[in-house]
Formats: C-alpha cells, sequence, structure tokens
C-alpha cells in the first residue's frame, strides 16, 4: 500500500502565550501612530510630536502645569473658557473687531495651541519669545465698543479676566473629565504656576490658590452680559463650521464644555442646565472621548 504523506499539524495560536497580539499589536500602534498625528494637525497645526525642552522651561516635567496641559480635556477647557470671555463686553469687543476666529477659526486655534504648548513645554526663552509676541500684538488692539465704552487689550484688567477665564477652565476640565485625579494641592499648585504666565503678560496680582481664582472669577460677576458681539461669537462656538468627520466630536467637547459651565455663567448665557442629561449622557460621553483622544495623542512615535 502506497504510504500518504501528511502535513504536519498546525500548532494552535495558543501555543505561545500573546501570539495572537504579535501580529494584531503593530497594526494598531500604526492606527493609534497615525491617529494621534491627525489630532496634532487639527489642534496644533502640525503633525510633530511633543519635543523636550531644549534647556529648562518655566516649569519643568514636575510640575502641576506640565500634568494638566499635557491631557487631552484641555479641548474641553478651551472652549469653556471661550464661552465665559463672550460675557465680558469689553473684552468681546475686542475679539469681534480685531480677531480673525471667523473668518480663520483654526489657524486662531493653532496659535493659541501653540502659546500654550511654547510656554508649558518649550524652554526659558522659547516661552519668554512667545508672551513678548503676543503682548507686541496686544499692543495694536484697541478701540471702543458698541455700548461706547473703550478697550485696550493690554489693560491689566482684561487681560486678568481673560487669564481667570483660561486657567478656571483648565483646570475645571482636567478634574471633570481628564485622566486620574487631582489633588486640591496641586491644583493650588496650578495656580500659582499659571500665574508666572500672567504676570509676564500683564496680569496684576495673578490668583496664586484655586480659592483666589474662584474669587477673582466671580468679582467680574457684575460687568457681565450679553451683548449682540457675544450672541454672535456663541452661535459661531456652538455651530462651528468644521468638516463633516468633525462635528460629532466637538458636539461631545462643546456639551461637556457647558455641562461644566459655572451656574451663575449659564444664566447670563441663558443656557437652561438638564441635570439628568448632563449626568447621565453628555458628561460620560465627553470624558470617554477625551479619554480617546489621548490615546492616540500618547502613542509611540
Amino acid at each position: 500500500m502506497t504510504e500518504v504523506s501528511q502535513s504536519p499539524p498546525r500548532p494552535p495560536l495558543t501555543t505561545e502565550p500573546g501570539l495572537r497580539w504579535r501580529f494584531v499589536t503593530p497594526a494598531l500602534d500604526e492606527i493609534r501612530s497615525r491617529f494621534g498625528l491627525s489630532i496634532r494637525s487639527l489642534v496644533a497645526g502640525s503633525a510633530e510630536p511633543r519635543r523636550e525642552p531644549s534647556g529648562p522651561g518655566l516649569f519643568g516635567p514636575d510640575s502641576a502645569t506640565w500634568e494638566v496641559h499635557a491631557d487631552a480635556a484641555m479641548l474641553v477647557g478651551g472652549i469653556r473658557s471661550l464661552l465665559l470671555q463672550t460675557l465680558h463686553p469689553p473684552t468681546m469687543a475686542g475679539v469681534a473687531e480685531h480677531s480673525s476666529y471667523k473668518s480663520d477659526p483654526l489657524g486662531r486655534l493653532h496659535r493659541t495651541s501653540q502659546f500654550l504648548g511654547t510656554t508649558t513645554f518649550g524652554s526659558v526663552a522659547e516661552a519668554e519669545q512667545a508672551i513678548a509676541t503676543v503682548r507686541k500684538i496686544h499692543e495694536r488692539v484697541e478701540g471702543t465698543a458698541p455700548d461706547g465704552t473703550g478697550y485696550r487689550a493690554n489693560d491689566p484688567h482684561l487681560l486678568a479676566w481673560v487669564h481667570a477665564t483660561e486657567v478656571h477652565s483648565f483646570l475645571d476640565a482636567k478634574r471633570r473629565f481628564g485622566r486620574g485625579t487631582i489633588s486640591d494641592e496641586t491644583a493650588d499648585r496650578y495656580v500659582a504656576e499659571m500665574a508666572v504666565v500672567g504676570k509676564k503678560l500683564g496680569v496684576i496680582d495673578a490668583p496664586r490658590s484655586t480659592t483666589e481664582l474662584d474669587a477673582a472669577l466671580r468679582s467680574y460677576e457684575p460687568e457681565l452680559r450679553l451683548t449682540s458681539q457675544s450672541r454672535e461669537a456663541l452661535w459661531f462656538i456652538a455651530f462651528a463650521p468644521l468638516a463633516v468627520p468633525l462635528r460629532a466630536p466637538y458636539a461631545v467637547l462643546f456639551g461637556g464644555a457647558v455641562s461644566s459651565l459655572p451656574r451663575w455663567a449659564r444664566r447670563k448665557l441663558w443656557i437652561p442646565r438638564l441635570p439628568v442629561t448632563e449626568r447621565m449622557a453628555v458628561r460620560p460621553a465627553a470624558q470617554a472621548l477625551t479619554r480617546v483622544l489621548d490615546w492616540g495623542l500618547t502613542s509611540p512615535q
């Protein structure tokens, strides 16, 4: 009888622990890397990953500022700060009359992201140059609001308002939507570190603790109100002219920003509260999205 040769049986995939992932992991890493590059390109205008500073920075890798600003929850905080800033008529007039937020919204996002990235992760020399550039631009921004009130972008009172809204919003977003938890001590340290940048930009007596920050923000409440310029900006922020694939993620980030606004701000903005919807759907969705974005941004290069 002729002997039929048989091929040796294939070993099961489970013979070697993790054999399945030998093929899956490289593909997953590639997807993750491409995703991260796309996010960086969209937000900062460059696909380059964050580089190590060429010298000692203003804060350093162990700082609270690095911890807060490295989190994708900053995107929620950025939208929240813009919503708050629309309530201050002189500030809003300066933005409406001297900003390109309508004609070049992504360009404005890129410049803001680059400033934050440079002052946070850059060397001292790079941070000082970025701050000097902003101060020079502020010197040219002045005018008269529709109600007749004069404004100057380098007015310490206006600078203090913008500073307070940004620091308050970034910290709040990190606590609500960011990775892990942040202690009260770290939060105070973050506010104190950001006071360094605020002072360099022209803010007088910038808050140095969360208690001082809350008080500074509330001190502006009598000055805050909606104007026609505010409503126009709010409409633009809510319905930003984005490419179709970006609209749903942006809506989630915007919803998270709105849900985290202080009650007094929501009253002035005429935004109703939906406690159950926000607690059960909006905030979890925003938190999940920032986790996904972080997954891409922390991909190995």
